[in-house]
């Protein structure tokens, strides 16, 4: 599709809009209504501080890392460095790298930061996704009940009070307002609100030697291509908090006749997806801005970063669809797969239960699948976590040993099928399909040990 795009448009350059041109609100409101801003007066001033403290602290501990991703074949290491934090146990895969969550202080869950101010930086973040969260509740329902606005949406805090107390009480609110709604919609607008982790991004623009440019508009340096965000829950609200580094380098340029956006400032671009008929949209970043990508917007548009001069952090809160990205379901898994295996009476030995080919195929792609999208993911980017909690070294470990009972499991299936006392057409089932799963398996561990 983008080859086709870009054939299509030859060397000409599709229209975009910043707020500085005439049409700019009208566009907004009419082709990315579902686009909600929050300029950074509307937050509150000591969310503010304890966010962006959090995000130096990371960046003084070390905890930011480029990922090394798969893209057609291909590994690339990403310009921008990230790290996960959320959920205790949950995951969020992207380009074929699986990450896994610094998780957040949560109730009931025993974690050991490495040091006091990493606890801090995640409970600051937490602090923030509890706050998004309540925003964009209260920002869904306001685009149902009277369809989109073209003016930024404005919260009235009182600035001395606690920013905890005051999503708590805007909260309750809501729940009121929720009568209107009915309370199956308030529902799901919850659902599709709570964010399970929020994906840390950072990047200095004057540290990178090449930043790809933005092919359909010519919007410039792109710190992160145009995509859409995977691995979501359908529908689901991608709520981002952007703290740019102002007053350390360049600041914005006041020339009124500068054409397009200003390349000193951070922008996030969109565009209809695979559309060349709509203009498309460039909106400025400053320190502390929000925005929000509603319902489905995540799905019919693309949306890109497009990079200032100045450093730049940003926390991207989303629901991830952890149906099976959590310990909780590898670990169901892996105990679905052992119950195959069990010790004979008389001899002690571990014997299998069944041979059947249906069994078999099961209790192999389990096993390929705790060494693929679990084990191999998690060592592969080495023992970075650590810098942060040691949190995952025991359900690894866990897992581990869950893995090697499978590996025993390959074995005796092999010496199972070698014997005479299955029927050749049964012996002949459950090879093919035990061929199949191992082809895989040993395609992937080629491919693991090249990348």
């Amino acid at each position: 599709q983008k080859k086709k795009l870009l054939e299509e448009l030859g060397e000409s350059r599709l229209p975009y809009m910043t707020p500085r041109d005439a049409g700019f609100h009208e566009l907004w409101k009419t082709k990315y209504s579902k686009l909600i801003f929050r300029e950074s007066d509307t937050v509150p001033e000591e969310l503010h501080r304890v966010v962006q403290e959090a995000f130096l602290t990371l960046r003084k501990h070390d905890c930011f890392f480029q990922d090394l991703v798969r893209i057609k074949g291909k590994d690339f290491v990403t310009p921008v460095s990230r790290i996960l934090i959320g959920n205790p146990g949950c995951t969020y895969k992207y380009l074929n790298t699986r990450l896994f969550t610094v998780p957040w202080p949560t109730e009931g869950c025993e974690i050991k930061y490495c040091s006091p101010e990493i606890h801090d930086a995640c409970k600051a973040l937490m602090q923030l996704n509890d706050y998004l969260h309540t925003e964009a509740v209260q920002a869904l329902q306001g685009q149902n009940s009277s369809g989109p606005k073209e003016t930024k949406d404005t919260v009235v805090t009182d600035r001395e009070q606690s920013f905890d107390t005051s999503i708590k009480e805007k909260e309750s609110v809501l729940k009121d307002q929720s009568i209107y709604v009915s309370e199956d919609d308030y529902t799901r607008l919850k659902n599709r609100t709570s964010f399970n982790l929020t994906l840390l991004n950072y990047m200095d623009p004057l540290q990178m030697l090449y930043l790809k440019q933005e092919p359909y508009f010519g919007m410039g340096d792109m710190a992160v291509s145009w995509h859409h965000d995977e691995n979501l829950v359908a529908r689901s609200t991608v709520a981002v908090y952007s703290y740019s580094c102002e007053g350390s380098a360049i600041e914005e340029s006041n020339e009124q006749n500068l054409e397009g956006r200003d390349p000193a400032v951070w922008h996030v671009g969109l565009k209809v997806a695979w559309d060349i008929e709509t203009p498309g949209l460039a909106m400025p970043l400053h320190q502390g801005d929000c925005y929000f990508m509603l319902d489905d917007l995540n799905m019919t548009h693309q949306h890109c970063v497009l990079a200032g001069f100045v450093p730049r952090f940003s926390s991207t809160h989303r629901v991830v669809d952890c149906s099976r990205g959590t310990l909780e379901y590898i670990f169901g898994r892996c105990e679905l797969a052992l119950q195959n295996l069990q010790t004979d009476s008389d001899s002690k030995a571990l014997c299998l239960k069944s041979l059947g080919a249906a069994v078999v195929k099961q209790v192999e792609e389990i096993h390929n699948e705790v060494e693929f999208e679990w084990l191999r993911q998690f060592w592969f980017q080495g023992k970075r976590y650590l810098k942060c909690t040691d949190w995952w070294l025991k359900p690894m470990a866990k897992l581990q040993e869950f893995w090697r009972k499978m590996e025993v499991m390959t074995s005796l299936i092999l010496c199972e099928v070698g014997k005479e006392d299955q029927t050749v057409e049964q012996r002949g089932e459950t090879i093919s399909c035990l061929l199949l799963v191992l082809n895989e398996r040993q395609k992937l561990r080629e491919e693991w040990t090249a990348r």
